[in-house]
């Protein structure tokens, strides 16, 4: 025991590092005598940099672990290694190197050093060739950048940033500008960064001359924003959770006040997420764009002159045709340019017709529109094409006319309604479905057969001239509200009235929806409307909206009055149809981008060929188990018998085999005699 020493501080490290965070002012001796030693191995790191130096690693660890108890000691330690970093990066050992930045990144989290100066170190190390430290990095930087602008933004640091990203996006160095541009697009869907400086900054990558660059930059323009359920994040419900309350109810005794007050906890519940969820956006990053016009010019000389595969071309083209599209551009070269693809025998035809119908508008102007119109009725809608090439065509046509009514003209119209009969089903569906756009368009432009019976909306229908603004004073609709509430007398009454019907289980106050008229009020009041002349309606439209703000309730009422015009017949025309129901829910338009599924919809699902039957038909055998039972032996290795061997036999050397021959039948005198036997059995058991 007299040679035992526990005492071992000046070569044990995690011991002492252990005792200082414990008491720091005990063990002020031994950390100077360590951090003498670190001076002294830095010297000599400093001649030999390139070799590896597992002492100074230990030492650097230490260091970054005990900074925070003498700081004093440590001031000049983080600016240290990061001098160190910056002159010898790459000529230092890859363990050492990680070491370091792990250690700054500790001296990070302890605030320690500034944030800006760490992160524009960080970004300048991502030049170095090692896989595994970019990743680091990268996380480090993404979280620190987090958790600086998780209380408030930080702009300052923000802005510093952003402003030396930019130069690392112009670095000559590919990897380390595609990882700063991956920093910036993860800020910006986490709604770190998600202001119109960080995306202006990434369209400079659109015109990368590397293809990885070029590709991740497209992407994130071409990209939809979701709603995403950040793993860092906690949990913002404080209150019980939909679960809690069905458990709840489940234990509590069953009557009909304890199911009246689940039902009522939970349109509370339903209602505060409905407040906390977050409203999502499409293609926010194309909005923000400060100047489009410009962008969409420099992107279409890009694709003019640009050598990358087709695949990236389609992507350029796409991003053009939802600038055009979204913020009403005028590109007119850019229709030349797409018409050249427009050809059945093109690859991904259908796409590029879905970027041809994205890039028209309202403004465009209407020969620039008929042309595009013209080359894809030429080309798609002819007899010579199949059924499938025909339909796309016309989807195609109508999604274009849509979006710019004036393209159509009057004759290609009525050629394209015949195919309203046409023997493949997809193409007459098609037809029809241009034929029912126009009937809310124009119907005037239709043959009087395909016109169909008028309803309030075809009356009121109207395509403008070109650069016709219509200017309206009132709200289209707002007829069927009421001009302005009694504020002085009703609002007291309605006071009183939403105040009874708290109830008094409601700790909260949350307020109960009433339901104040009937649908009987509902019906008089659409009666009275039928009834009412064009220019009073307006007159009372312009009344309500004048008189006040409308709630989102109220446009919700204004929109389905507006759906029901398109069903119900025109005055003086008599109902054809009757207790039509109106979805609540429906929205206006499509949004502000097509899908693919609008070009290539076919009613009818075409036949499959041999090989795409055959493949489904194996792809539902993969997990199917075998119905033959399998004898098992407990040696694999064991011989077979000789019923199992003639199993395997050829078929010629058992042909005049009885068994293999025919059937071995038993006469009636040997089915008696095995009757018998087994009777006479049976008796004996029994007599036993």
């Amino acid at each position: 025991m007299s040679g035992r020493n526990n005492n071992k501080l000046p070569t044990n490290l995690p011991q002492l590092q252990n005792l200082i965070k414990r008491d720091p002012s005990s063990y002020i001796e031994e950390f100077l005598q360590q951090y003498k030693h670190y001076q002294s191995v830095i010297e000599v790191f400093k001649l030999q940099p390139d070799r590896s130096n597992k002492d100074l690693s230990t030492l650097v660890m230490f260091m970054a672990q005990t900074a925070h108890c003498y700081p004093q000691h440590l001031q000049d330690f983080p600016q240290q290694l990061k001098s160190i970093l910056s002159s010898q990066h790459t000529v230092m050992d890859p363990d050492l190197r990680m070491t370091l930045c792990k250690a700054l990144i500790m001296l990070r989290n302890k605030d320690l050093i500034s944030p800006s100066v760490v992160l524009e170190l960080f970004f300048e190390l991502l030049r170095c060739q090692d896989k595994l430290l970019r990743k680091t990095l990268y996380t480090h930087i993404v979280t620190d950048i987090k958790n600086i602008n998780a209380k408030h933004k930080n702009n300052k640091v923000n802005t510093t940033l952003q402003n030396f990203m930019y130069t690392m996006l112009r670095d000559n160095n590919a990897v380390a500008a595609k990882m700063s541009l991956d920093v910036m697009i993860e800020l910006y869907r986490r709604n770190i960064w998600n202001d119109a400086k960080t995306v202006n900054v990434i369209t400079t990558a659109c015109f990368s001359k590397v293809t990885k660059i070029l590709v991740a930059a497209l992407q994130f323009f071409l990209g939809r924003d979701e709603e995403k359920k950040d793993s860092d994040s906690e949990s913002e419900d404080d209150g019980p959770t939909a679960r809690d309350l069905m458990v709840r109810y489940s234990t509590s005794k069953k009557n009909t006040k304890s199911k009246k007050k689940l039902e009522k906890a939970m349109k509370v519940l339903k209602k505060h997420k409905k407040k906390k969820r977050p409203e999502v956006f499409n293609f926010s990053a194309i909005h923000l764009v400060h100047d489009p016009q410009e962008f969409a010019e420099k992107l279409f000389k890009e694709l003019e002159k640009s050598k990358e595969r087709f695949e990236v071309k389609i992507m350029l083209m796409d991003l053009i045709s939802r600038l055009i599209g979204i913020h009403e551009l005028f590109l007119f070269n850019y229709y030349p340019f797409i018409q050249r693809f427009l050809q059945p025998h093109q690859r991904d035809v259908t796409k590029i017709l879905l970027f041809a119908a994205q890039a028209t508008h309202h403004l465009v102007p209407p020969e620039v529109a008929e042309s595009v119109l013209m080359t894809i009725a030429n080309n798609f809608v002819t007899d010579r094409n199949s059924g499938e090439v025909m339909t796309v065509g016309i989807n195609a046509i109508k999604e274009v006319t849509a979006r710019c009514p004036l393209a159509m003209k009057e004759e290609l119209l009525q050629d394209l309604s015949q195919y309203k009969t046409h023997k493949d089903k997809n193409v007459s569906m098609s037809a029809r479905a241009l034929i029912q756009l126009f009937r809310s368009l124009n119907p005037k432009m239709l043959q009087k057969k395909f016109r169909g019976k008028p309803t309030e909306a075809s009356t009121e229908a109207k395509i403008h001239a070109y650069g016709e603004l219509v200017a309206k004073d009132h709200i289209p609709g707002a007829e069927v509200l009421e001009v302005e509430n009694k504020v002085t007398e009703d609002a007291v009454e309605d006071d009183g009235w939403e105040s009874a019907s708290l109830s008094d289980d409601d700790e909260d106050g949350e307020w109960i929806d009433v339901h104040h008229s009937s649908d009987e009020e509902q019906q008089e009041i659409e009666e009275k409307l039928q009834s009412m002349p064009e220019d009073e309606r307006k007159a009372k439209a312009a009344a309500v909206s004048t008189s006040r703000l409308l709630t989102q309730e109220e446009f919700k009422k204004i929109r389905i009055a507006q759906l029901a015009k398109e069903v119900k017949s025109a005055p003086g025309k008599g109902e054809k149809r009757k207790n039509i129901e109106i979805d609540s829910d429906e929205e206006d338009g499509k949004g502000e981008l097509l899908s693919l599924r609008d070009i290539e919809h076919l009613h009818k699902k075409p036949k499959s060929d041999k090989e795409t039957r055959l493949a489904t038909v194996l792809a539902g055998k993969t997990d199917r188990k075998e119905f033959v039972k399998r004898k098992t032996r407990m040696n694999p290795h064991a011989s077979t018998t000789n019923k199992e061997k003639k199993k395997n036999k050829n078929f010629m050397m058992m042909r005049y085999s009885q068994n293999v021959r025919t059937k071995n039948k038993r006469s009636f005198r040997d089915k008696q005699i095995a009757l018998r036997e087994s009777l006479l059995k049976k008796r004996k058991r029994l007599i036993k």
